[in-house]
């Protein structure tokens, strides 16, 4: 019986353990038995292993030698057995290496790490999001997922890859999807915008049966689609085509002097918005005063939230009231 467990948990360990075990084994007899053969030349059973490893290993250091036939034999039988286990491990070890460097960079490995951020979808948009997070946020980890690619390397892009369909369990789980701290779906543009919103929904509801509590920004592309975000499970819906059809608009409609995408750029890339309930000591306090107040520790207040309704650039006599949200602009480093 105790032969058997021992064979079963022999045999589940990986390949390169197994020969290390053998070739562990292996030394410690040859040591032992080269003790046994010459022991005024071997005073220890250590000094047989020794010999036995640097013999095995074909190094040669030359501090113990077999003189007599007998001895001479063991060095003959060790370098016929030991030295070719030895080669094998070696080789087996870089070839393991090397196959774990391929897997990672198929995505084939899970992620095993905490706190991630995971990225859905690979674009022009995900990979220039890849490059500013890797450049200016370089603590934060992250997990990309794709169906489209098969190959990342990590020198070129710092993520962790993982290729396969984001509303899949499996998938899911191999990112690690109950330890991320968030996760962003962004829209395949290379389908129909009815496909690419109907994907993203079915993989918002496949991340949130995974994980309750997670926050999902998804990227809709057909307005009418946002309530149904809303119901997988989307805390954050990014309308593009909005952005990007009002962004159109101040374009043709601008001041000459004006360049409304590169401020908003400029904008988005030095400054994060900020939303704060109002405190007490400023209920009943003009937004002039409050912005004010507020521009002293370097914020710029831009407008309230009350009642879900946007009261952007209010008039400097705008009185704030209980329960608004204030919303402002504070620098990326704060």
């Amino acid at each position: 019986m105790s032969i058997r467990i021992f064979k079963q948990i022999y045999f589940r360990l990986p390949i390169f353990i197994r020969l290390l075990v053998v070739i562990f084994l292996l030394m410690f007899l040859f040591g032992g038995l080269i003790h046994i053969v010459e022991p005024t030349q071997f005073p220890s059973i250590f000094d047989g292993v020794w010999w036995a490893f640097v013999t095995g290993a074909t190094v040669g250091y030359g501090d113990f030698v077999p003189l007599t036939a007998t001895g001479k034999i063991v060095a003959i039988c060790l370098i016929l057995t030991g030295g070719g286990l030895i080669a094998f491990y070696i080789t087996s070890l870089s070839a393991a290496t090397i196959q774990h460097e391929k897997d990672l960079a198929q995505g084939k490995l899970p992620f095993k790490g905490s706190n991630h951020l995971i990225l859905i979808g690979w674009n022009e948009r995900t990979r220039q999001l890849i490059e500013i997070i890797s450049t200016s946020s370089v603590h934060i980890r992250m997990v990309l997922i794709d169906t489209t690619l098969d190959h990342v390397s990590f020198p070129d892009y710092p993520v962790h890859f993982i290729q396969g369909d984001p509303s899949e369990d499996r998938i899911l789980e191999k990112a690690n999807i109950k330890l991320a701290e968030r996760v962003l779906i962004t829209a395949d543009i290379t389908k129909k915008e009815r496909d690419a919103d109907n994907h993203s929904i079915l993989t918002a509801v496949a991340i949130r049966g995974n994980n309750a509590k997670i926050p999902i920004i998804v990227e809709i592309l057909s307005s009418i689609q946002i309530d149904n975000a809303h119901r997988a499970g989307a805390t954050t819906i990014l309308r593009s085509n909005d952005f990007t059809s009002a962004l159109f608009y101040h374009e043709l409609s601008r001041e000459t002097k004006a360049r409304p995408f590169e401020d908003i750029y400029h904008i988005l890339t030095t400054q994060q918005f900020h939303h704060a309930t109002l405190p007490e000591e400023l209920e009943n306090v003009s937004f002039g005063e409050a912005a004010a107040i507020h521009r002293k520790s370097q914020q710029i207040l831009l407008g309230i939230i009350r009642n879900s309704t946007y009261y952007i650039n209010p008039t400097s006599k705008f009185i704030l009231k209980k329960d608004d949200v204030l919303i402002g602009l504070i620098p990326w480093n704060d």
